[in-house]
C-alpha cells in the first residue's frame, strides 16, 4: 500500500469519496476518504481480528508493513529494547458507537466484554507490542490531531535516552462513524460545500474551504539509533532530527489567532535539531482547510520563518488524504521522509481561489521536483497541543 500511497500523492490524486461506511443522508458532510477493501484477517488472526477496533486493526497492518519493510529480524534482536508508541485521538469510536447502542436496544448482558480493550486508546500500541513481540517501552499517546507526530517525539527521546534500540512510532485512526461526524458536523468542522464533487472537498488554504473532510488510516514509522542500525547493515531512510511539543492556552478547539503557540514549536524544533530557518526546505503544513487553522499556521510561519517563508516549500497533503485525525503526523512523516529520498514534493490539489491570509508558496495543484534535505512537519490538535517534527537527509 506504501508505494501506491507516495504515487497517488505525486499524481494529485484524491481518496475522498462519497461515505460508504454508513448512511449519511442526515449528516451536512456526506463525504471522506476510508481506506476501501481493507480485510483485518490479512494482518491478524481472525479471531483477534474480531476482538480489536478498526483503529487497532489499522495499526497492526500498518506497522507489520513498516518491520518488514526495515528488514529487522525479530528473532535476532533484543526485545526487551524494541519499543512502541502509537497515537490515537479517539481510539476506539466504533466499538464505542456499536456497543452502546446494544445497551440501550438490548441490555447491559449484551454489551461485549471486550468493549473496553476495544476501545481504549493505548490498545493500538499494546496490541502491536503483542503481535510484533516488542517488550520495550510501550504506551499510547492521546493529543487529538497531534497524537502521531507527538509519538514520533517521544520515541526520539526514549532512543536519545538509551532506552531502546528500535522503536515502532505513529498513529491509527478510524472515526468514519455516525457519531464521529455527528459531533463535528455539530461544530461546523466539517465540509459541506462538495458532496456531490468528493474529491474537491479538502482545500486547504483556497479561500472557499469550509472544513475538513475526515480520513482514516495508519502511519507508523521504524526509529532506530544509528548504532544499531548501522550494526544490522539497515537501510537508512532518514535521519529524525528534532521534535518539539507546546500548548496555545488559548481555547480547546481554536488556535491561537496569533499563531503563538505554533511559532514557539517551530523554533523549538528547529533548535533541537541544530537546524536554521534557511536549512528547511519542504514543510507538510497541518492544513486542515478550516477556515482558522489555515490562516493561523500561516501567520505562524511568516512569524518564524521570516523571508524564507516566501521561499520554502509548503503543501498539505490532507488534500488528498483527508485529516486522519491522530494518524495524520504518521503519514505526513511518510510524505516527508519521500520527499528527502525523491527530490519531489506533493502538491496541494483544490487551490483554485488564493487567500489574501494564505499567500505563500503551497506547491498549488501539481507536484514538483525540488530538492529536499530538510523537512518539516506540523501538527495541531483540539486543546491547543502543537507538535512538529523535522527529518533530514542522512549521509
Amino acid at each position: 500500500m506504501f508505494p501506491t500511497f507516495w504515487q497517488n500523492l505525486l499524481a494529485g490524486n484524491s481518496g475522498i469519496t462519497k461515505v460508504t461506511l454508513f448512511d449519511t443522508t442526515d449528516y451536512p458532510c456526506k463525504i471522506g476518504a476510508e481506506v476501501p477493501d481493507f480485510d483485518p484477517n490479512q494482518w491478524m488472526d481472525p479471531k483477534d481480528a474480531r476482538r480489536n477496533d478498526r483503529y487497532t486493526q489499522f495499526a497492526v497492518a500498518a506497522s507489520r508493513m513498516a518491520v518488514e519493510d526495515s528488514g529487522i529480524n525479530k528473532v535476532a534482536i533484543d526485545k526487551t529494547r524494541f519499543g512502541c508508541i502509537i497515537g490515537s485521538g479517539i481510539g476506539g469510536l466504533d466499538t464505542i458507537e456499536k456497543q452502546t447502542f446494544k445497551l440501550w436496544e438490548s441490555g447491559p448482558r449484551k454489551v461485549s466484554p471486550f468493549m473496553i480493550p476495544m476501545l481504549i486508546s493505548n490498545m493500538a500500541s499494546g496490541v502491536v507490542g503483542i503481535e510484533l513481540g516488542a517488550m520495550g517501552p510501550n504506551y499510547g499517546i492521546v493529543s487529538a490531531c497531534a497524537s502521531a507526530s507527538h509519538s514520533i517525539g517521544d520515541a526520539i527521546r526514549i532512543l536519545r535516552a538509551g532506552e531502546a534500540d528500535i522503536m515502532v512510532a505513529g498513529g491509527s485512526e478510524a472515526s468514519i462513524t455516525r457519531i464521529g461526524y455527528a459531533g463535528f458536523c455539530n461544530m461546523k468542522a466539517m465540509a459541506t460545500s462538495f458532496n456531490e464533487e468528493p474529491m474537491r472537498g479538502s482545500r486547504p488554504f483556497d479561500a472557499n474551504r469550509d472544513g475538513f473532510v475526515m480520513g482514516e488510516g495508519a502511519g507508523i514509522l521504524v526509529l532506530e539509533t544509528l548504532d544499531h542500525a548501522l550494526a544490522r547493515g539497515a537501510r537508512i531512510y532518514c535521519e529524525l532530527a528534532g521534535h518539539a511539543a507546546t500548548c496555545d492556552a488559548y481555547h480547546i478547539t481554536s488556535p491561537d489567532p496569533e499563531g503563538m503557540g505554533l511559532s514557539l514549536c517551530l523554533r523549538n524544533a528547529l533548535a533541537d535539531s541544530g537546524l536554521s530557518v534557511p536549512d528547511i526546505d519542504y514543510i507538510n503544513a497541518h492544513g486542515t482547510s478550516t477556515p482558522y487553522n489555515d490562516r493561523t499556521e500561516t501567520m505562524a510561519i511568516k512569524k518564524v520563518f521570516g523571508e524564507h517563508a516566501n521561499t520554502v516549500k509548503i503543501s498539505s497533503t490532507k488534500s488528498m488524504t483527508g485529516h486522519l485525525l491522530g494518524a495524520a503526523g504518521g503519514i505526513e512523516a511518510i510524505a516527508c521522509i519521500q520527499a528527502i529520498l525523491t527530490g519531489k514534493i506533493p502538491p496541494t490539489i483544490n487551490y483554485e481561489h488564493p487567500d489574501p491570509d494564505c499567500d505563500l508558496n503551497y506547491v498549488p495543484n501539481t507536484a514538483i521536483e525540488h530538492t529536499v534535505d530538510v523537512a518539516m512537519s506540523n501538527n495541531l490538535g483540539f486543546g491547543g497541543h502543537n507538535a512538529t517534527v523535522v527529518f533530514k537527509r542522512y549521509v
